[in-house]
């Protein structure tokens, strides 16, 4: 390692609700006793990536710095979670002591955890990161795993990679990562669900049909087994198709949630039913770090409340608002036994 103190200066993306904003990853190297620090409002699994970056360095064959480690995760009042910004730490070290050319980290925005054998895992929230690292002119580095959510946005250079090493090489020149050559698909997969199976039922298709022309909720009355819930689950294979612009707004708001997005899922319009025991944060969302909730994942789509008086009345209050206000092209349907 070079006698000076080295400073390396990588770029990723953090996960704040639909946005992903830009993280500076700076590492300085410097003389003194050999110690490592993380500074930049990082939460408990950001800290514990200064284990996962040392084997995986070893374990990839390179050398961990005996030196004073800092890592800045810049800008600082910004919250930082999980293992997204391992490999941008990893390779930050690497160029910061001189193993790796630092010529082509400006173009590039790197995402991905390590696990200890240096193997790059996948992460959520690829897809609003990808829209960003477009808007900003930079290709996007991710795990192989993540890289077809990536590539759904247009425009962007997306280079997949499987191992700490991989990277490093295409840095150096050694070797080099392919684009990802992929994009969106260019037809929706078919819907398991069609109105068009239904026989009979002729007064509640003709409702259906009202409302997803003109943009309207529904409300089905009626006594259990009569159909309301197989009806209701209908709803989206007669609603207009999604533009490109709110298919894309749609994944990112699944790309951000606990199950993540599903791929298969592109260009169909979201149903969600959610259990008449949901809190009123799980129909909105919230919390310290923002995730979505039932109102934000239907969005383009249809929120079915089964059994509407079974919900909580102070759960039901906080659709009064989306309601009078409209949200955002969801239909709203629900159902009450008579």
């Amino acid at each position: 390692m070079p006698a000076e103190p080295q400073l390396a200066v990588v770029y990723s993306r953090a996960r704040v609700g639909v946005e992903a904003p830009l993280v500076t990853v700076e590492v300085h190297l410097s003389g003194g006793l050999p110690g490592l620090s993380i500074v930049g409002l990082p939460e408990a699994a950001v800290k514990e990536a200064k284990d996962r970056v040392r084997s995986a360095l070893l374990n990839a064959h390179y050398t961990f710095p005996q030196a004073r480690i800092t890592f800045n995760l810049a800008p600082a009042d910004l919250p930082k979670e999980g293992g997204r910004f391992d490999l941008s730490m990893a390779v930050g070290m690497l160029v910061a002591s001189g193993q790796v050319p630092a010529a082509a980290l400006p173009n590039l925005e790197l995402l991905g955890e390590l696990a200890l054998g240096g193997a790059v895992r996948p992460v959520r929230g690829v897809l609003p990161a990808a829209l960003a690292a477009r808007a900003a002119g930079r290709a996007l580095v991710v795990p192989v795993h993540n890289a077809a959510e990536a590539a759904l946005v247009r425009g962007l250079t997306v280079l997949p990679v499987r191992h700490l090493s991989e990277l490093c090489q295409h840095l150096e020149g050694s070797g080099t990562l392919l684009p990802y050559q992929g994009g969106p698909p260019s037809q929706p997969s078919p819907l398991l669900e069609d109105l068009a199976e239904v026989r009979g039922q002729h007064h509640a298709r003709r409702a259906l049909e009202v409302a997803a022309a003109g943009g309207h909720s529904a409300l089905f009355i009626g006594p259990p087994g009569t159909g309301k819930t197989m009806l209701a689950s209908r709803l989206p294979g007669i609603l207009p198709a999604l533009t490109e612009e709110e298919t894309l707004a749609v994944a990112v708001v699944a790309s951000i949630s606990d199950a993540g997005f599903q791929l298969e899922r592109w260009g169909h319009r979201p149903f969600r039913s959610p259990h008449h025991t949901a809190s009123a944060v799980a129909l909105v969302g919230g919390g310290s770090n923002p995730r979505p909730g039932e109102i934000s994942l239907s969005h383009h789509g249809v929120l079915f409340l089964d059994e509407l008086p079974e919900f909580d009345r102070r759960v039901l209050e906080v659709l009064r608002q989306p309601l009078e206000r409209g949200a955002h092209g969801a239909k709203r349907s629900a159902t009450s036994p008579a």
